[in-house]
């Protein structure tokens, strides 16, 4: 069977989803979208889909801010989503892509209100974003990440998303994995889609959400697991760019990057730059834990049995 979305309220192929080339969420970016995980686990032959109803509660409140007005509840999209899950049929790791958009086919109009809404969502096939045993190099961006008075960096709304491709595109093309943002005071605020987190004297340490960090639920999902399950203090505060240099550890955390260490930073070696202990035992819990391995942490998991189904 192949792939299925769910767009204009019903579920079709894939491959028949499409818009006008007149959206206005295509012109405007005014649109609000979520990434979420789905983790394959061969053992049971499920598919856990990670947090899922915290990703939907955000992109709710994204569509608040945004004018988008759907008429579904948190609880219907988790159910619309894990339904075109299984009904996708994938046996490996995905990337489940929902999107609240204004579909009107209107241009020149910069006035939200009267614009018509939508909602789709859709899975592709999707392994690790960037090298998780290989520690990423990363630099400081020319680009500043973007304050609350511009565009709220706390949700994902599309158009804020060209700031980050930017970054990572001045990055990749220096010869670098990923760039790391600034804010407008010059402190770390976080990577181009992922948030960051420093090891330094015992402690885990990253930027707080005032600094433009997105309060990223992979972000939360690591401090709940560093303080519960290894005894780590987690503060947040200010972090200036040369204390990164000085770190014992540095990793990033997102849905796409799932817990990334990192090597370098504008070619100042993180310690020896490999990954280091305390990354590791996160990440080898974190993997167990969103493939549905840890029974304490199952009320995060919303398993889709794809099983009778070929990918």
């Amino acid at each position: 069977m192949p792939p299925v979305a769910f767009h204009n309220g019903q579920f079709m192929p894939l491959e028949q989803a499409s818009i006008g080339i007149m959206t206005h969420a295509f012109h405007y970016g005014t649109a609000v979208f979520e990434g979420i995980r789905g983790n394959w686990n061969a053992e049971d032959e499920h598919t856990y889909i990670f947090r899922m109803r915290e990703h939907y509660e955000r992109l709710l409140a994204g569509c608040k801010v945004m004018r988008i007005r759907l008429p579904y509840s948190a609880q219907e999209l988790c159910d619309i989503t894990a339904q075109m899950v299984e009904m996708s049929g994938y046996t490996q790791d995905i990337y489940i892509r929902p999107i609240a958009y204004k579909s009107a086919e209107r241009v020149a109009i910069l006035n939200l209100d009267p614009l018509a809404s939508s909602f789709s969502v859709m899975a592709v096939p999707f392994g690790a974003y960037m090298d998780l045993e290989a520690a990423a190099r990363c630099c400081t961006s020319s680009w500043r990440r973007m304050e609350d008075t511009m565009i709220p960096p706390y949700l994902k709304i599309s158009g804020l998303y060209v700031n980050s491709i930017l970054a990572k595109t001045e990055a990749v093309l220096a010869g670098f994995d990923e760039a790391i943002l600034l804010n407008q005071h010059g402190y770390v605020s976080e990577g181009t889609g992922e948030n960051l987190f420093m090891y330094r004297g015992g402690r885990l340490i990253t930027p707080p959400v005032e600094d433009n960090a997105l309060p990223g639920i992979t972000r939360n999902t690591v401090t709940d697991i560093a303080r519960n399950e290894f005894g780590l203090q987690v503060v947040e505060r200010h972090i200036p760019r040369s204390e990164v240099y000085l770190a014992d550890e540095v990793f990033l955390t997102g849905t796409a990057a799932h817990l990334t260490p990192v090597g370098s930073l504008d070619n100042h070696l993180i310690a020896d730059g490999t990954m280091g202990p305390v990354t590791r035992q996160l990440q080898t819990l974190y993997f167990d834990i969103v493939r549905g391995k840890v029974p304490k942490y199952i009320h995060w998991c919303t398993p889709v049995s794809t099983k009778l189904v070929s990918a």
